[in-house]
């Protein structure tokens, strides 16, 4: 910078001594004038003194403007280095801002942290002393009243118990308990149709005990159900009532958590509805007081072994094989040269008595399907039924020629229930239709005849039966089913041997016999056609007095019309699609305390 400025310096003064110099030169002489004599003035500084003192005074300008300028560039760098400093000093002071900020947010996300952990503390304070309150109060339910019992890792529970004090009035006499044998309703003109009886009882009182023992990949369950509805030698109704314990359900259960699940022992039929899935314990049963149930309802208590699968939570299928046995062939002018079976061997254990058990080639197998779409619950199964006897063509005269009769026979049923009006109201039918599933129907009339040559021809029956269940309120049911089971003809001879025979005398049957003695009931003489079928209509109600954590008070009032027809005969009545009759009116009662 200083070089420019000596530099500008020079110029100007080259450009005044030119300047000078040409003026001095250049100008028009003035006109010559008489030169006046005046006194002499001192002589001026030259020219070159003056360019002379003009350089020194424009050096010591120069030299000045150069210690300005270089004064100006201290200051210059003091203002830079004052600039720079404080703006050191600002980026420091921001720093300790921005420090102090982060420190004032930090404390701010501490005191809320702090005030979140105080809260979260007291909230958990709340909850620790709610959840100590609850497991004290859960505790000391389980302790005094619990919902089950542990026992070495299961739990047990004896719901499903209850003591019931039950009694039944028939307007003609069946000689029964609390249960009636519908196939036997006496006929109109018998003289039990004459008498009526009522008998109260409390054998069907039941015991219950459920064992749950969960594992990683499973659940174990045992089922144990007992009433007092059987009966040993010297049970009678003369003094003690001692009737003996009799099994209903006893069933061991795994039931994977993939949804296979396998049951074996004393259990409901496969073929007998659920209302979940293909689950056992949730069997719906017609609501009535009699333990026969109601006409048309499928059922059977007996051993299987059953493989289900639920596939989702709408759809699952089953199949079991149980228990098989043959109803006592059924018919007229049958013949009698085959063994089907025998009283039970009371060696074997078996009832010795009046039980007749068959020779069965196989368990009957029962493959079903449900599927619960979102309403109702609807099911569909077949049964599959084996049969054999062994015939002898040459009896009575000697036993060549003896052989096995096997064959077989199918049924198929369906059901239905769902929920209407908020569950207030629910509706229900099912039934089944097949070849020798006679014993599946509640009346178990008939399921086989057998042919001239002695081989079995299996009968075709049918069952049905409708509910409508009305629940007001939740102590509340009423409750109504209709309901019939049924077996069609199956003739020979042109209708003179088989199931139904046209030629069967039925003139007495209008007519009250004779009792054999005073204490055996006769039928009509000659009145000896086969049963058509059982209808019965079935009205009641049960109202819970009291239902809560100390169990459940319950009474109920049920009443039944039965309608026994025959198959129309010779001599009979003229109507050919039924002949003589019976019907009932019975009325129940029950009072009953539940287990909660």
């Amino acid at each position: 910078m200083n070089s420019r400025f000596g530099t500008a310096a020079v110029a100007i003064l080259a450009a005044c001594a030119v300047a000078s110099y040409g003026y001095a030169s250049d100008a028009t002489p003035p006109a010559k004038k008489h030169p006046v004599h005046k006194k002499a003035e001192p002589k001026g500084p030259s020219v070159e003194d003056q360019i002379q003192a003009l350089r020194t005074e424009m050096q010591s300008q120069i030299d000045s403007l150069k210690s300005d300028v270089a004064a100006k560039d201290a200051q210059l760098r003091q203002a830079q280095q004052a600039a720079a400093d404080a703006q050191a000093a600002a980026a420091k002071a921001q720093q300790a801002a921005d420090a102090q900020q982060q420190a004032i947010t930090e404390n701010q996300s501490a005191v809320s942290t702090l005030k979140s952990t105080v809260t979260d503390l007291q909230g958990n304070s709340v909850s620790l002393a709610t959840t100590l309150s609850d497991e004290t109060s859960k505790v000391k339910k389980e302790i005094e009243s619990p919902d089950v019992i542990h026992f070495k890792g299961i739990t047990l529970s004896p719901t499903g118990s209850f003591i019931a004090a039950e009694t039944v009035y028939r307007s003609r006499a069946e000689g029964a308990d609390i249960n009636t044998q519908f196939s036997t309703i006496p006929l109109d003109a018998s003289d039990l149709a004459k008498i009526s009886e009522w008998q109260g009882t409390g054998r069907q009182s039941r015991v219950a005990l459920k064992a749950i023992g969960k594992l990683e990949h499973f659940t174990m369950t045992g089922y144990y159900e007992a009433d007092w509805l059987g009966s040993g030698t010297a049970s009678n109704n003369n003094q003690s009532n001692s009737y003996v314990l009799r099994q209903r359900q006893l069933w061991a259960q795994a039931a994977l958590d993939n949804g296979w699940t396998f049951t074996g022992g004393q259990m409901w039929t496969l073929a007998t509805e659920t209302t979940q899935g293909l689950s056992n314990g949730t069997e719906i049963l017609p609501a009535t007081i009699d333990s026969q149930y109601s006409a048309g309802f499928v059922w059977a208590r007996q051993y299987g072994f059953r493989v289900t699968k639920a596939f989702s939570k709408q759809f699952f299928m089953g199949l079991s094989a149980e228990n098989a046995e043959m109803l006592t062939p059924a018919g007229s002018s049958l013949p009698t040269n085959y063994l089907i079976g025998q009283l039970g061997n009371s060696g074997g254990l078996y009832n010795a008595f009046n039980a007749t058990i068959t020779y069965n080639p196989a368990p009957d197998f029962i493959l079903k399907a449900a599927v619960e779409p979102g309403w109702g619950h609807w099911e569909v199964f077949g049964i599959g039924r084996f049969w054999r006897n062994r015939i002898y063509p040459n009896a009575p005269a000697n036993a060549s020629f003896a052989y096995n009769d096997d064959t077989g026979s199918a049924g198929v049923g369906a059901s239905m229930r769902g929920a209407l009006a908020q569950k207030k109201l629910t509706i229900g039918v099912k039934g089944l239709y097949g070849q020798g599933v006679g014993r599946y129907g509640s009346s178990n009339i008939a399921d086989i005849t057998v042919r001239p040559n002695a081989t079995i021809a299996p009968l075709r029956n049918y069952s049905g039966l409708a509910t409508v269940e009305i629940n007001p309120s939740p102590r509340l049911l009423v409750y109504f089913n209709g309901g019939v089971d049924g077996v069609l003809r199956h003739l020979y001879n042109n209708g003179k041997e088989g199931y139904g025979a046209y030629n069967v005398s039925m003139t007495g049957c209008n007519t009250e016999a004779l009792p054999t003695g005073n204490t055996t009931p006769s039928t009509p003489g000659s009145c000896g056609a086969n049963t058509k079928d059982v209808q019965e209509g079935t009205a009641g109600y049960w109202y819970y007095i009291y239902r809560g954590p100390k169990g459940g008070l319950r009474q109920g009032i049920q009443y039944s019309y039965f309608r026994r027809d025959l198959w129309s005969g010779a001599g009979g009545p003229a109507n050919p699609n039924g002949g003589a009759k019976g019907s009932d009116n019975m009325i129940w009662t029950s009072f009953r305390y539940y287990l909660p």
